[in-house]
């Protein structure tokens, strides 16, 4: 080493770290195929090849060594990109499945597959509407199109449009979730994606002909992304306890929440920008028609959802459209039902302004051009058609916090909570991925002021005052107060103006922390639908994880089955109240506890306001 130049020394660490990530793209992708052994193997085979040519070239010319830091580069990218995505059909259930017997459905008829305990029925990919492809881009939702013949419902029907993630990246996402190395990191494929995705899933109990109460999930991701193949919220588990579980995919992104004045004008509704939202009435619609036929008692339907799925879930609370179509609400993580949404929402002439520059992008001048883009092409435009319109006069004659405000909605009973750390997942990745470091004491005021105008910084900062005494403190403050901005007093906002109404509500809190998401955002799916179980990765969880995911999921199937999410033997669940802001913990503790959000509601009633009159 003493011997080599300073160039030599640059070519030789620029070639050992080629060398090491390409040992570690060649490791994850074999690993993703199951060849996990194999794939270390290979990997030290092209690591050791490339220490040889350093070895045998380190003093050759120079044009030597830089035709191997290329040939390194060029298979390190190329094994990056070949990781991934991994696509293919996933079957709606694993093992020793048989078949069902026929339906008969709005559509023609169905055949799905028992699960190999022989309890649930489940049929996957039923179609709800006519395929929103072609002439039907960017138009409300259309009667299903009949089919011929016996429809195979084993199998998962396709994503909706959305932006995919190669393997290699979701591999070190894994990593970065699980706080820790594993080695054995077998990921899921993804299915496959389509613009024809307006379909849903529903796991029938087996033994059940009659009315059994209805849930009807609505994934999350954004409005950007997700999937009802999800294994954390399957409907399996809720199957086995008699209810008949509904999961509903609807078109995401640039094909669920464009708006043009062009399409509002050839609408016969005179509508646009929500045509997500608009799957998900359709879908409800198809419920009250087609449930029976499960087994399921219309009057008896409860709506959930996580996320941009709960921000769904309380505009079908608000829009005239879904009234009659259920009876109970179930909101995680998410909420329109402020004056000004930090997130999900936004006016309609915000969402046209984002569809003309859309329209610029790629240089079309009329709808037929636009519909003619290639859907795998539209789908990578450099704008993110992530809120809904929220005051759109035919989906929302008045936005969802007016509705509130009147007793208008559409749910009688209302059960809905967010988890203790719902930011962090956003902010910590955010913060270092762009240079910025994570908040410390010398910056957390900064960035306080940074995400409040006016006043409002300051009367946050001192509801702090003597207590951020060190780097933890300030970046607990920082993601407490985010939050809350973004997550929690949104449900506050939307419980309050529940209860003003008469209406019974529910809160709760998840505080539990594991060996993956814990108390971030999405943490709790997993346990509420009673999946820690049935997961691939149990060294993620363990028996208390077990206890908790059992007491939580029948609490919800409860509240599903009675109105009333108690049961014998475990700690009552009461009503919230305004006056005590008392919430159901479920963490190491499942009791009643005071909301650790309360102290921060007023200012952030007073900023949304503010804002309101802007």
């Amino acid at each position: 080493m003493k011997n080599l130049s300073k160039g030599q020394l640059a070519y030789l660490i620029i070639h050992c770290i080629l060398s090491a990530i390409g040992f570690v793209a060649l490791v994850f992708f074999m690993d993703m195929l199951n060849l996990r052994v194999f794939g270390i193997v290979l990997g030290f085979i092209f690591y050791l090849a490339m220490v040889a040519a350093i070895i045998l070239i380190i003093r050759k010319r120079w044009y030597f060594k830089l035709i191997t830091i290329i040939v390194g580069l060029v298979l390190v990218v190329a094994m990056i990109f070949v990781s991934g995505p991994i696509t293919q059909p996933l079957k709606a259930a694993e093992g020793n499945t048989t078949q069902t017997g026929v339906l008969t459905v709005e559509g023609g008829q169905i055949q799905g597959l028992v699960n190999e305990d022989g309890d649930v029925e489940i049929y996957a990919g039923i179609p709800y509407a006519k395929a929103p492809v072609g002439d039907l881009r960017w138009k409300e939702p259309q009667d299903v199109e009949a089919w011929e013949g016996v429809r195979d419902c084993s199998y998962f029907a396709p994503r909706a449009m959305q932006e995919s993630t190669n393997w290699f990246v979701k591999s070190f996402i894994d990593v970065y979730l699980e706080k820790q190395w594993r080695a054995n990191l077998k990921s899921v494929p993804d299915i496959p994606m389509s613009e024809d995705c307006l379909y849903l899933n529903v796991f029938k109990p087996k033994n059940v002909s009659a009315d059994a109460p209805v849930l009807v999930f609505f994934h999350g991701g954004s409005l950007t992304s997700g999937e009802t193949s999800n294994p954390d919220y399957r409907g399996e588990e809720f199957a086995k306890n008699g209810i008949v579980f509904v999961s509903v995919a609807y078109r995401l992104g640039v094909f669920g929440y464009f708006a043009l004045d062009e399409l509002k004008a050839e609408s016969p509704n005179h509508t646009t920008g929500n045509y997500g939202l608009l799957d998900q009435v359709k879908s409800l619609k198809w419920v009250q028609d087609n449930i029976a036929k499960f087994g399921g008692d219309k009057t008896n339907v409860t709506i959930a959802g996580e996320s941009a799925g709960s921000s769904s879930v309380s505009a079908l609370c608000t829009t005239p459209l879904a009234h009659g179509y259920f009876k109970k609400a179930i909101g995680e993580s998410s909420s329109l039902v402020v004056q000004i949404p930090p997130h999900t929402g936004r006016k309609q002439e915000d969402a046209i302004k984002m569809g003309n520059s859309i329209k610029a992008e790629f240089s079309c001048n009329s709808l037929q051009e636009l519909r003619n883009i290639p859907a795998d092409k539209l789908v990578k435009t450099n704008y993110e058609n992530s809120a809904m319109s929220i005051d759109d006069p035919y989906t929302f004659p008045k936005t969802p916090y007016q509705v509130y405000k009147d007793g208008e909605q559409n749910e009688q009973i209302l059960l809905n909570g967010v988890n203790l750390n719902e930011a962090d997942c956003f902010l910590i990745p955010q913060l270092l991925l762009s240079g910025q470091g994570l908040t410390k004491l010398s910056n957390y005021e900064a960035r306080i002021k940074s995400g409040f105008e006016g006043n409002y910084a300051q009367q946050v900062l001192d509801l702090y005052a003597g207590k951020i005494n060190s780097n933890e403190d300030a970046d607990k403050m920082f993601n407490q107060v985010i939050s809350a901005r973004w997550f929690v007093y949104p449900h506050e906002s939307w419980s309050t103006l529940a209860e003003e109404s008469g209406e019974t509500v529910y809160r709760y809190v998840f505080t539990k922390e594991n060996g993956y998401m814990g108390t971030w955002h999405s943490g709790e799916m997993i346990y509420m639908y009673g999946n820690v179980k049935n997961s691939k990765k149990p060294y993620r969880y363990n028996e208390s994880d077990l206890k908790l995911s059992d007491s939580m999921s029948k609490y919800i199937m409860n509240f599903v089955k009675t109105d009333n999410p108690n049961y014998a033997g475990a700690a009552e669940w009461t009503p919230w109240s305004s006056g005590t802001h008392k919430v159901m913990e479920f963490g190491d503790n499942v009791s009643m506890i005071d909301d650790p959000f309360t102290f921060l509601y007023s200012v952030m009633k007073q900023y949304d306001e503010y804002l309101a009159t802007k």
